[in-house]
């Protein structure tokens, strides 16, 4: 079943169980997200590159902060959210590859 536009939902009820609906595909996805990201670490390794690579993020950040903006998303929001997704992913790939590599 597909989910209604939000000008045509009438209670609060329904409003809700579309968001919890919603979160429930962006958990799955983010989930996903982070089993691309552990391979990334394998990857990573075998290339010598490094857990944070700053271009790399900067390049992240600008396209998400872009494709917001064609979605009808607030650019700041998306920002915002990918910065801090983006840390905790590069934590979790420095308690494997520690701080060294190159940044790509």
């Amino acid at each position: 079943m597909g989910r209604a536009e939000p000008s045509g939902i009438d209670t609060m009820a329904d409003l809700r169980g579309q968001i919890d609906a919603i979160d429930g595909e962006l958990l799955s996805l983010l989930a996903e997200r982070q089993r691309h990201v552990d391979r990334a670490v394998v990857l990573k390794q075998a290339e010598g590159i490094g857990a944070a690579a700053p271009g790399r993020v900067a390049e992240v950040l600008a396209k998400v902060r872009g494709r917001a903006l064609d979605s009808g998303l607030d650019p700041a929001i998306a920002g915002a959210i990918w910065q801090v997704m983006i840390e905790g992913f590069i934590a979790r790939e420095e308690r494997i590859l520690g701080k060294d590599g190159t940044d790509r």
